[in-house]
Order: structure tokens, then C-alpha cells, then sequence
């Protein structure tokens, strides 16, 4: 039974990174590449090659992969490397597929830079976020900045990305001699970034907030019986009275926060409420410490 659950597991995990390969591919052969834009890494790379020589981009995607893919092999060993592998092999392989029996079949679906930026992106970042959450990557700058990381913690992987995907995007300008789609391009990275993180980590995000009231105690067997979410009491003193508080503090999804409020407005309208984000909670209900940074 358990190496039955393990192969079904397995199963499930390619399945699902097929599936976010697909999409990721959509993005770039339906809406990104018949309109040059290159959105960063080695995909900006091989739209950017595509435009001056004709090559398949899903083809350049894949050659340009080749040397990072042994870089990672040989990093990170050949367990991780297998389905970021897989991932290079299959995203080429739709981005082709796509290239040849839709695009070239029915043309081009829209032109519109804007459109296609925002589509490409949107469906770009929706499949590496499929794609991370199976604990592989869609390969290229993805693992050197995994690498890089490793050896420098204090480095977020974001600035990395800015930094390359600025490169990519300003080399796009230069070697098209178009600055408009360029900066299209860039509005595309915006625009997947901000889609990934929202898929990735919006539901990580939270309120935290701090609740100061004569009825603390009502306020907080209201949110515990309505809500159903953690608190904690933090002895505090008034500084002007000196006499001692209970002050509430809980963590709350940014969709129970109304419900929140209400209690509090209604239990005490002169209570001192401060609400501020959480952008990662760890803990029970919330992210473990065990989930490996993306």
C-alpha cells in the first residue's frame, strides 16, 4: 500500500507539473513571442535569438537550458535536477507544438502589446506557480539564482530577478531597435511577478492585529466562537493611567479581517485597533517551517 501511495504521489506531482508546464508554454508561444516580447531569462534570451534567426523558440529555450541544467545537476544533485528537467523538456516541447499547430495555423490571436504582455505574463506566472509548488523550477535563471542564494541568504531572490530580467529586457530594446516593445516587456515581467506572488504567496499573507479595549475579554470569545482563529493576550501598561492591560493580539486572513472589525466596532467603538500586514505567517493554519523557500 505505501509504495502504491508512493507511485500515485509521484504520479500526481507530473501530472501537475505538465500540467503547469502547459500553461506556462501558453503564455509565451500564444501571446509573447509572436509579438517579441521578452519577458526576462532564458525565454527573453531565446524570443529575443527567435527574432533575428528564425529558430524555434521552444528549440532555443531548450539549448539554452542545456549548460544550466548540468550547472544545477552538478549543485543540487540529480534528485531536484529530474523534474526541473522534465519541466525544460516539456514547456519546449508545448511552446513548439503550440507554434506550429496553433500559431502558425490560425495566426496570431491579438497584437495588442498591452494585451498580450498581460495575458502572456498572467499565464506564465500561473504555470511556475504550479510548477514551484511540485518543488521543481522551469529551469534557467531559476537555478543560478537558487545557487546563488545558497552563498549569499541576504540577497533576495526578487532583486536578482530585477536585475537579470533588466538586462534581458534593455539587451531586447537594443538588438530589436524597438524601445515601445521593450517597454511592454517589461510591463509583462510587472505584471507575472506580481501574479506569481500573489499565487504563491497570497494565501500566506495575512492581517495582524492589535485590539486594546475595556472589553477584551468579549471581544475575544466573540472572534474564537465566530471566527475561530488564535489570540493572545500581551500584559501591557498604560503609560498615562500606569494601570495594566490585556491587549489582544491574533493573526487573521485577510478575508476574516471585516468580520473582525464588526466584532470589535460592535463590542467596543472606543476600542484602539491597529492593523497591520503580515506578508509570511508560520505556524499551525498557516505556512510550516519545514516548506522550503521558492
Amino acid at each position: 500500500m505505501n509504495e502504491y501511495n508512493r507511485m500515485k504521489g509521484t504520479l500526481i506531482k507530473f501530472m501537475m507539473i505538465t500540467f503547469g508546464a502547459l500553461v506556462y508554454a501558453m503564455g509565451i508561444s500564444i501571446f509573447l513571442d509572436p509579438n517579441n516580447l521578452a519577458p526576462g531569462g532564458t525565454t527573453g534570451i531565446a524570443i529575443i535569438i527567435n527574432s533575428i534567426t528564425g529558430l524555434k523558440t521552444g528549440t532555443l529555450v531548450f539549448l539554452i537550458n542545456i549548460p544550466i541544467l548540468i550547472f544545477g545537476w552538478w549543485k543540487f544533485g540529480i534528485k531536484f535536477i529530474l523534474s526541473t528537467m522534465y519541466v525544460t523538456v516539456a514547456s519546449s516541447f508545448f511552446m513548439n507544438l503550440m507554434n506550429e499547430y496553433i500559431i502558425l495555423k490560425y495566426g496570431v490571436i491579438t497584437h495588442d502589446l498591452l494585451l498580450s504582455g498581460a495575458a502572456g505574463g498572467s499565464l506564465m506566472a500561473m504555470g511556475m506557480a504550479v510548477v514551484f509548488r511540485q518543488g521543481a523550477t522551469t529551469g534557467g535563471t531559476d537555478i543560478i539564482i537558487r545557487a546563488l542564494r545558497q552563498r549569499y541568504k541576504h540577497i533576495r531572490s526578487g532583486t536578482i530577478f530585477i536585475i537579470t530580467d533588466a538586462i534581458i529586457v534593455s539587451a531586447s530594446a537594443v538588438i530589436l531597435k524597438n524601445v515601445e516593445i521593450a517597454l511592454y516587456a517589461a510591463i509583462t515581467i510587472v505584471i507575472s511577478n506580481y501574479v506569481l506572488d500573489l499565487v504563491l504567496y497570497g494565501g500566506d499573507s495575512a492581517k495582524l492585529l492589535y485590539i486594546i479595549s475595556s472589553r477584551q475579554e468579549q471581544i475575544a470569545k466573540r472572534i474564537l466562537d465566530e471566527i475561530d482563529i488564535g489570540i493572545t493576550y500581551l500584559k501591557a501598561e498604560g503609560a498615562y493611567t500606569e494601570s495594566e492591560k490585556k491587549v489582544i493580539m491574533c493573526v487573521c486572513r485577510k478575508y476574516n479581517y471585516t468580520k473582525v472589525r464588526e466584532i470589535v466596532k460592535e463590542e467596543d467603538i472606543d476600542a484602539f485597533f491597529i492593523v497591520s500586514g503580515a506578508n509570511e505567517v508560520f505556524g499551525d493554519g498557516y505556512k510550516s517551517y519545514l516548506s522550503e523557500e521558492i
